[in-house]
């Protein structure tokens, strides 16, 4: 039996040193409406969310579109990278990547964080099998949790990621049978369309 899994990355936020109540910022607002559009479009049965305000704010409006409420599940909640802000984020980041069992002071390493983001959808997969669900999630642990999945995810593909952005996979026996990036922006008439993407290519910016 297929399950459908639409993994989103949310929306542009405004910057403030509260991780969980940081809201999305006006064009996040904006993008998040129009990245709705598309995704009315899916036949989405589930709302899922990181407990970050700025991934719920991302999906709630599909949420309110079907009748549900959002369900949030910690485990996509973005990757803790440090307790305390680094002075150097390019830097941290890339170094976590470049050795996925390393990790800053209080933070998850790429293996940790990778961890808890499958355990979450390997539970999603068996609880909503057959059913379309729809995740609110952050840019970081959403491509570890691909790169579960498929290993050709990586650095490269994370940093091409927009804000919002929107992957369907689909799967089958717990195994990814495609992938497709759906698209929110006019760029040549592709609004509202999805194109194929396996691997690292990124079809559209």
């Amino acid at each position: 039996m297929r399950t459908t899994i639409i993994f989103v990355r949310h929306a542009h936020s405004t910057y403030t040193p509260d991780e969980l109540g940081r809201p999305l910022s006006s064009k996040g607002f904006s993008d998040a409406v129009k990245m709705s559009e598309v995704l009315k479009n899916e036949p989405i049965d589930v709302v899922i969310s990181s407990p970050y305000k700025r991934a719920v704010q991302t999906v709630e409006a599909i949420a309110e579109f079907i009748d549900q409420k959002v369900i949030i599940d910690k485990g996509f909640m973005e990757r803790k990278l440090s307790d305390e802000p680094v002075e150097d984020f390019d830097f941290a980041i890339k170094k976590v990547w470049q050795n996925p069992s390393f990790s800053w002071n209080g933070g998850e390493s790429n293996e940790i964080a990778q961890l808890r983001g499958v355990e979450a959808t390997l539970k999603v997969l068996d609880l909503y099998e057959g059913n379309n669900i729809l995740i609110g999630t952050h840019g970081n642990i959403m491509v570890l949790i691909m790169k579960y999945f498929d290993d050709h995810y990586d650095f490269s593909f994370w940093k091409n990621l927009e804000m919002p952005d929107a992957y369907r996979m689909v799967f089958e026996n717990k195994k990814i049978i495609e992938v497709k990036r759906l698209l929110w922006k006019s760029d040549g008439g592709l609004l509202g369309k999805a194109q194929v993407h396996i691997g690292p290519k990124i079809p559209w910016r």
